[in-house]
């Protein structure tokens, strides 16, 4: 009997150290460099750094220096400057526009998958319209409507993630909405409200959060597209994807105008992209399934 407890209170003190190593190097190096970015962006006004807007047109293009770590680009400002304060920019728009995502998809998602019906078919097609609709012809049509702005362009980049947010609370409330506790509650007299802020919402919010990571990655990505195009943010103001839209008229002569907003962008997506694959695994209920 002594010996069944021991392997009992091993097996349960293992576990977090089993999930904790799993995560893995390549998911706290991640880890590091989302937070790097994160405090450079939030503390870029206290850095001294020159400002990203101050153009030096007989600095144009200058090499690496005591006082340019990064050069200079094509107008002489400041690449570090532009770089970190572009960070804030796509940070801002790949946070606020997955949150959009979240809440109005993870609303519509959990509804759909617990009432089902002609409800859950409505939201289902109305999802698969707005799937349906090219995402660069809406971003023209807002941005022509209502102007280039960071809001505007929120907006338009939460809009679009609506339908894969929804879907992953529908998936997840299908698969809870049959479970013991539900049934329980149900057969207890709870009501539908608190059924879903009690007994399903906590439990949605798992697969939600760790798909929020991947929704970031993904919307930095977009925001640098539409940047790239001239549909992003509207000029003085940098973005990694404005960066490298502006440095590609000067890659014969100056490369890594280009070449570094996109290493930057490419190491944050990738970053956000491994950490949120660990914690999509590790909040997986097939993981534990017995």
């Amino acid at each position: 009997m002594a010996t069944l407890d021991l392997v009992i209170q091993e097996d349960v003190t293992a576990t977090p150290v089993r999930s904790t190593r799993r995560l893995g190097r390549l998911f706290w190096a991640a880890l590091g460099w989302v937070i790097f970015v994160f405090a450079a962006a939030t503390l870029v006004d206290v850095l001294p750094l020159p400002s990203p807007t101050d153009m030096d047109m007989l600095e144009r293009r200058a090499p690496v220096s005591a006082l340019h770590w990064l050069g200079t680009d094509g107008f002489g400002r400041d690449e570090l400057a532009r770089l970190i304060h572009g960070a804030r920019i796509s940070l801002i728009v790949g946070l606020c526009a997955p949150i959009i995502g979240l809440t109005i998809g993870g609303a519509l998602g959990m509804l759909a998958g617990y009432f089902r019906g002609r409800f859950e078919s409505l939201v289902v097609g109305s999802m698969d319209v707005l799937l349906a609709f090219p995402p660069l012809i809406l971003a023209l049509a807002v941005t022509a409507y209502l102007g280039q702005s960071i809001p505007n362009l929120t907006f338009i980049l939460g809009v679009l993630g609506i339908p894969a947010f929804m879907r992953v609370a529908r998936a997840a409330t299908l698969t809870l909405a049959r479970r013991e506790f539900v049934v329980a509650a149900q057969a207890l007299g709870a009501s539908h409200a608190r059924i879903l802020l009690r007994e399903l919402l906590p439990n949605v919010m798992l697969p939600l959060l760790a798909f929020f990571l991947l929704g970031v990655a993904v919307t930095i990505v977009a925001e640098g597209a539409l940047s790239f195009l001239g549909l992003g943010v509207p000029p003085p103001i940098s973005s990694w994807g404005s960066m490298i839209g502006e440095g590609r008229e000067s890659l014969d002569v100056a490369p890594q105008l280009a070449f570094i907003p996109a290493i930057a962008m490419f190491l944050t997506v990738l970053s956000f992209n491994l950490v949120g694959d660990s914690l999509r695994a590790l909040t997986d209920p097939r993981q534990g399934a017995l």
